[in-house]
């Protein structure tokens, strides 16, 4: 049975993942606001970005320390990323 402390430490990385994909799902979200017509929503887009560039800052250090705790340091660039699925409109069904 593993420790507790490697138990903690993989803990540790999936919720950094999670946080780290949700970030960046929310960064994404935050770029297409700012193709809105709507001055409003382009601001609100702003905004979020702004948000999410120091969550992501900080995000780095959490990945920094979970190096340090692991020894075993990753980049930025190496973490999985969750890809963009568009969803297309059903085939038409041939009418009868």
């Amino acid at each position: 049975m593993e420790s507790k402390e490697q138990l903690l430490m993989e803990l540790l990385g999936f919720t950094a993942r999670s946080l780290t994909h949700l970030t960046a799902s929310m960064t994404s979200m935050s770029f297409e606001l700012l193709r809105s017509e709507d001055e409003i929503t382009k601001e609100a887009g702003r905004r979020m970005i702004n948000r999410m560039a120091t969550i992501s800052a900080e995000l780095d250090e959490h990945w920094r320390l979970i190096g340090e705790l692991t020894g075993v340091h990753i980049a930025h660039e190496q973490i999985e990323t969750v890809e963009e699925i568009q969803l297309e409109a059903p085939p038409s069904l041939p009418s009868n």
